[in-house]
């Protein structure tokens, strides 16, 4: 069982080129104004393949949403910090991890020191909760792969079809050609 969970940056160009497969990878195109977002996630094993768990902001409309089978609030002390959105979890390889610092430092400005702190505390609720976390990801890889009338499908990404590319991508960068 996973309990040491580190928080990941994933690399833009393998975001971007998930995307082109399935448009419900977040889109990171400087076309539609997403190049400054980043694709933030903790990693866990599902099936046979690494996946990065993306956490979001927590926006207007996850406050009426219950925690379910591929979505999870992040609370602390009734706060809402953030969310995990199982059903948008990519298949992922080191070469696309670079490891979140979230060590605070003194030149650190404001802002950087807020995001590092709110880190840390979604990373402390990740850990506190991370045999949850493992089981709903897998129950719901596992549902996806061998239930064709999951009702939850189309809000996921295509699992297999994501898996695929990723050993392409991952085949094309160790040959150099990325």
């Amino acid at each position: 069982m996973q309990t040491n969970f580190k928080l990941y940056k994933v690399d833009m160009k393998y975001i971007r080129n998930l995307h082109n497969i399935d448009d419900k990878v977040f889109s990171v195109s400087p076309q539609a104004r997403k190049d400054n977002r980043v694709f933030v996630g903790i990693v866990i094993i599902c099936g046979n393949h690494k996946y990065c768990i993306p956490l979001s902001s927590p926006k207007e409309k996850h406050k009426k949403m219950h925690n379910s089978i591929d979505f999870s609030k992040i609370e602390v002390d009734g706060e809402l910090l953030g969310v995990l959105n199982f059903n948008l979890m990519i298949p992922i390889e080191e070469e696309q991890l670079q490891l979140v610092d979230t060590t605070i430092y003194k030149r650190d400005r404001e802002n950087i020191k807020y995001y590092k702190r709110l880190c840390v505390l979604e990373l402390e609720w990740c850990q506190a909760n991370s045999e949850i976390i493992c089981n709903k990801a897998n129950v719901l890889y596992k549902e996806y792969i061998s239930n064709e009338s999951f009702t939850g499908r189309n809000r996921c990404l295509n699992f297999p079809k994501l898996e695929a590319e990723c050993k392409k991508y991952n085949s094309r960068i160790k040959r150099g050609v990325e």
